[in-house]
């Protein structure tokens, strides 16, 4: 049995597969499985993944007969794994030699319940080490403190589910699935959710993962509806730290982060579809009201003056109604 199952979901991403996939032979190992999810595609990824497949020992295909997003592909992929451990990678990003058997084996070594990474972030020629902000590097901590104070940078402000790796335990029972009907910010819920559930994590002194920024079918690059899933996604989490033992604590980050996501659409506002637009705004002005308000207001006055005038502003549109 596979000691770490490689789930890669890939979706109309033909021009970037090979050095995807590629890159997977160059970490093939005995101990390692991969599950390339067919999300649908109608370009030539299909038969890219084929070609591939024939070469990488232990990979399988996974076929979805309609598209149904990343968020599907990923639980396909985990309903799938027989690995001890699961990590992800996007059809679009790709490994430096040798990166998942370094990845394995510091998780074993550990043996906490999951584990984030270090990645390059790869704009055309340029190369760029983002670090995971953890506060200790390879030290098995709570996860919970890594979510921390709204003031800093924290562990649920990087959201790169591939940038980590996953104990099977996670997974028992239906457990951490990413929520299917967000077509955007599956991966912000999930993070938090790892955070909430987990018992143990660390952060790896490894960076072997190249993230493709600037890709123009990448969900970060539309202009749609779909660039506002932040809303429910959100929405959720609030919803599930109310019910929290430390809700006290873990609101006021929620809530920031919540704000800084709003403020940071409204500034690129006018890059949207007009009716991408005016349900943006609208949907700002509702969430600020759902908020716990005196949470909101301690947020606010912490905010940088442009941030914090946007959203106020936002705010009394409500007040107003």
């Amino acid at each position: 049995m596979p000691k770490l199952s490689v789930v890669v979901p890939l979706h109309n991403v033909a021009p970037f597969a090979d050095a995807t996939l590629g890159s997977l032979a160059r970490n093939a190992d005995p101990d390692i499985e991969f599950l390339l999810v067919d999300d649908c595609s109608t370009d030539d990824t299909p038969a890219l993944v084929d070609r591939w497949a024939d070469r990488l020992p232990q990979a399988r295909v996974i076929r979805h007969e309609t598209n149904v997003g990343i968020a599907a592909a990923r639980n396909s992929g985990i309903d799938a794994a027989r690995g001890d451990f699961v990590t992800f990678l996007d059809g679009d990003d790709w490994y430096a030699p040798g990166h998942l058997t370094r990845l394995l084996h510091a998780a074993q070594e550990l043996d906490c319940d999951f584990a984030r990474t270090d990645h390059v972030q790869a704009t055309g020629t340029s190369r760029v080490v983002r670090r995971a902000p953890a506060r200790l590097r390879d030290t098995v901590m709570d996860p919970r403190e890594g979510i921390a104070s709204p003031e800093w940078e924290t562990m649920v402000d990087y959201p790169f589910v591939w940038a980590g790796i996953y104990h099977r335990r996670l997974f028992e029972d239906g457990g951490q699935r990413f929520t299917t009907r967000l077509r955007t910010a599956e991966d912000r819920l999930w993070v938090w959710q790892l955070h909430l559930n987990a018992r143990t994590y660390a952060a790896l002194s490894l960076y072997g993962i190249f993230y493709r920024r600037g890709v123009t079918t990448s969900l970060t690059q539309i202009k749609d509806s779909r660039q506002l899933d932040f809303f429910p996604a959100y929405d959720t989490l609030l919803g599930q730290l109310r019910e929290d033992r430390d809700a006290d604590i873990l609101l006021p980050k929620a809530v920031r982060t919540y704000c800084a996501m709003i403020a940071f659409h409204n500034e690129k506002a006018d890059a949207y579809e007009p009716a991408t637009l005016r349900r943006l705004r609208q949907e700002s002005t509702a969430a600020l009201h759902r908020m716990p308000q005196p949470v909101l207001d301690r947020t606010l006055t912490m905010m940088d003056t442009r941030r914090s005038t946007l959203l106020n502003r936002l705010r009394d549109k409500q007040k107003a109604a």
